[in-house]
């Protein structure tokens, strides 16, 4: 199983990022996948996840109308399109498969 997270970078307060998430190994199509986040200092909290086959989606209240996740099955991908950023979603972010299979993290930093 593996997880590869991308897109992460250094964004102003306002902006936008799209975080991307590859996975293989597994019936991507048949995981809930989610996305997490850990602020140095702070405990990994859930930020999102979206469900397998009618795609349902729940968010964190932090993100709630900020934040949306989708998936491509045909690409074996989940996304984070993360907008309106603040410095509070500073953090690496991590993909989950099942909560179980995590990625590596890619690193997101809102700062002006």
């Amino acid at each position: 199983v593996r997880l590869v997270e991308s897109g992460g970078g250094l964004v102003q307060p306002g902006g936008s990022l799209r975080l991307s998430c590859a996975a293989s190994g597994f019936t991507f199509s048949s995981f809930v996948m989610s996305w997490y986040r850990q602020a140095p200092g702070k405990e990994r909290e859930y930020v999102a996840a979206i469900f397998n086959a009618e795609g349902r989606t729940n968010y964190a209240d932090s993100v709630k109308g900020r934040f949306t996740i989708s998936r491509d099955n045909a690409k074996n991908t989940v996304y984070l399109q993360m907008n309106s950023l603040k410095p509070e979603d500073t953090a690496v972010y991590y993909c989950n498969a099942g909560s179980i299979h995590w990625g590596q993290g890619t690193q997101v930093t809102v700062s002006s």
